[in-house]
């Protein structure tokens, strides 16, 4: 078994030059007078973006601050796979009683999403659970290796992520994702009920509740009339998959061909992540360095921006199709948080028909990245999920997430 050690990023000043270059002989598109945001990316934001990144963005700097974080590396093999060196965050509570938690992020996320996350979750053990906090960067992301073979699909992604935590000393768990990383967890959860107790996820899909599976959720479901707060959501879930999911069907099918895109151009890589940070967000204030700090992850990835499009096509194409990630798994504990500017936002019912659900959350305000557009939340709701009282208290055995002393109150 190889060993788990401290990691550092390192971009090599030939990247540093080499993408500076690349941008200074960027090629943009014209653009049709009072476009907005209605043909996609702004040719205003993305020329100022790219003079930034170029001129003013200072990467070491962030890079320093992410090498500030508790980051590792060992290697993880996926049964049929070669094993890869998965990089990751792991911050250790000092609670005793602390309960292990992975956080899985998604496209075109990335593992700093947990980073508000983190002090948050340091709890003393007394008023609050303490968590074990893990981060992976995903395989085909960031800084971990990526898989030179075909059909590595969720229920990898999903062992990877599992035999991580089991090779941390965690042999029980619980999660936390949004995008791909609900269903990479959802898979865990699947796929491993006896490890994987419980599961916060922040975008919630679900379907109709049919008679036949479920007579009382269903008939609740026709007697009640929707709110205005959801019928907002069928709107937002429609203008997702009319207006916003184009994306999808491209990285689902040939995300060769838009790879050679991304990885040869740092300004279409920018364009193509920036319109989703914009839509899929309600109204988040995101920073310069925030942005490029995002876009430089996957422009400096270890595989390159193009493997991290291929998810989607696995997803659809092998073994645990997403869809599966739909339907109810049994066993292991739900908790679903509500967020209005999510990609869907189904009537509750819908997210009942996932699983044992003992958590609910409906915010006022947030969108995709809940983690980054909303932490204190997100931490909340993991917070009374899983504290004393919550729905999922003391799901880990002997740990609950308090000191032995207050364990006890």
């Amino acid at each position: 078994m190889s060993a788990i050690e401290p990691y550092q990023i390192s971009v090599p000043d030939s990247e540093l030059q080499k993408l500076s270059h690349k941008l200074a002989l960027a090629n943009f598109p014209d653009e049709l007078e009072e476009a907005g945001w209605d043909y996609g990316a702004p040719l205003s934001d993305v020329r100022r973006l790219t003079a930034y990144w170029k001129d003013q963005f200072n990467w070491r700097e962030i890079e320093a601050q992410i090498n500030d974080l508790p980051n590792y590396r060992t290697a993880i093999q996926a049964d049929g796979f070669e094993a890869l060196n998965i990089h990751f965050v792991h911050q250790r509570s000092e609670v005793e009683g602390a309960i292990p938690l992975i956080f899985s992020h998604g496209w075109p996320g990335n593992f700093l999403e947990v980073s508000k996350l983190l002090p948050l979750l340091q709890s003393d053990g007394k008023g609050s659970p303490a968590f074990h906090v893990v981060a992976p960067s995903l395989p085909n992301y960031g800084f971990s290796e990526g898989t030179k073979k075909k059909g590595f699909g969720l229920a990898q992604y999903a062992e990877t992520c599992h035999k991580l935590m089991q090779k941390l000393g965690y042999k029980e768990y619980v999660t936390q994702g949004g995008d791909w990383g609900c269903m990479i967890t959802r898979t865990m959860g699947k796929l491993y009920p006896e490890q994987c107790k419980a599961s916060h996820i922040n975008m919630v899909r679900g379907h109709p509740p049919k008679w036949t599976s479920q007579p009382l959720l269903a008939l609740q479901h026709a007697l009640t009339p929707y709110s205005s707060k959801t019928r907002k959501g069928l709107q937002r879930s429609e203008w997702f998959l009319n207006q916003g999911s184009g994306y999808r069907s491209e990285q689902s099918t040939k995300p060769q061909t838009l790879g050679y895109a991304l990885a040869d151009s740092p300004v279409g890589l920018l364009a193509w992540m920036y319109e989703k940070l914009h839509d899929w967000t309600d109204n988040y204030a995101w920073t310069e360095d925030e942005i490029l700090t995002w876009v430089s992850i996957y422009w400096f990835s270890i595989s390159g921006p193009a493997a991290s499009l291929r998810i989607y096509y696995e997803a659809v194409n092998s073994g645990v199709h997403r869809l599966a990630t739909e339907q109810w798994v049994p066993h292991v504990k739900l908790g679903l948080a509500y967020f209005p500017k999510e990609l869907t936002v189904p009537p509750k019912a819908y997210g009942r028909t996932m699983g044992p659900v003992v958590f609910e959350s409906e915010h006022e305000s947030g969108g995709h990245f809940a983690a980054t557009e909303q932490p204190e939340t997100i931490a909340g709701d993991l917070q009374k999920m899983f504290g004393k009282g919550g729905g999922a208290y003391n799901v880990v055995h002997d740990k609950d997430g308090y000191s032995t002393f207050y364990s006890r109150l």
